[in-house]
């Protein structure tokens, strides 16, 4: 059973470590700092907002609106961070 729980550990810190890079990727397309009609930009950042946009559109329904801030990735990795606490220290041995 500890295997099982160290997978489920490295799916959620793979999800975190990608839930990053897109909001900085969303950053860097913002400021121009990097160019979306790039075709490997945008390749990763397609790919990157199908994987993210889901968790972060169910946090949105639910989060009040504050303006040009979005506080939802936050949510997600405070949420994602929390539940792997609780499997870590819940999990049966």
């Amino acid at each position: 059973m500890n295997s099982l729980l160290g997978l489920i550990i490295q799916l959620i810190n793979l999800y975190q470590f990608i839930l990053i890079v897109y909001i900085i990727g969303t950053w860097l397309l913002n400021f121009n700092i990097i160019n979306a009609s790039n075709r490997l930009v945008f390749t990763l950042m397609d790919s990157m907002y199908r994987l993210c946009e889901p968790s972060l559109n169910i946090v949105r329904k639910y989060l009040p609106s504050f303006g040009s801030v979005d506080f939802s990735p936050i949510i997600v990795y405070l949420g994602l961070w929390f539940i792997k606490s609780l499997l870590i220290e819940y999990w049966p041995r």
